[in-house]
């Protein structure tokens, strides 16, 4: 039971964390866009959109990388990188899809409805970047869960440390940390 507890405990701390990276992103994306069409890029609108949203899809992947997944990342951060932008353009398209078929295929033609349509899609491409980065981008931890007992704690590679057995902590290369009070 503590188990599952941990688990439901770490997965709610990952959301709340991701609400957090997605929403300073959101911040950064569109405050750097203002910036960008009344200064530096006026005339130039879509260019500066890919240059915020690149800029705010980099502070994502550090922030996602270096906090909210920490605990998962992979040691090949190019390729982690990779597929972060990989699953973002996804993200991207989804949130433009449900705009477009608003749009043309229904003909809805009034800009706060539009409106509402688009944070209905960027809600729904959160949910699809949320599942893809945990379990894709981010895997690391899934393929390499150590065995349990509750006699000793062991460190996982990321400094996270998980209750399991000394043998099973030196196979896979973890150091115990120290024995439970008790030994339990």
């Amino acid at each position: 039971m503590d188990r599952i507890r941990g688990l439901a405990s770490l997965f709610w701390r990952e959301v709340a964390k991701f609400g957090a990276v997605g929403g300073m992103a959101f911040v950064i994306d569109n405050g750097l866009y203002w910036y960008l069409i009344h200064g530096p890029m006026s005339g130039s609108e879509v260019k500066a959109r890919f240059v915020s949203a690149g800029i705010a899809t980099i502070f994502a992947w550090v922030a996602n990388r270096y906090w909210t997944f920490r605990h998962r990342r992979q040691p090949n951060a190019a390729r982690e990188l990779v597929m972060f932008v990989f699953i973002n353009i996804i993200g991207m398209g989804i949130a433009a899809g449900c705009v477009w078929i608003a749009k043309y295929p229904f003909d809805v033609t009034e800009p706060s409805s539009l409106f509402l349509v688009g944070i209905f899609g960027t809600l729904l491409a959160t949910l699809v970047r949320f599942v893809a980065y945990r379990f894709w981008v981010f895997n690391v931890e899934l393929d390499a869960e150590p065995e349990f007992s509750h006699d000793q704690e062991i460190i996982h590679p990321h400094g996270v440390r998980r209750p399991g057995s000394a043998q099973s902590a030196q196979a896979a290369g973890h150091e115990p940390v120290r024995q439970a009070p008790g030994g339990k």
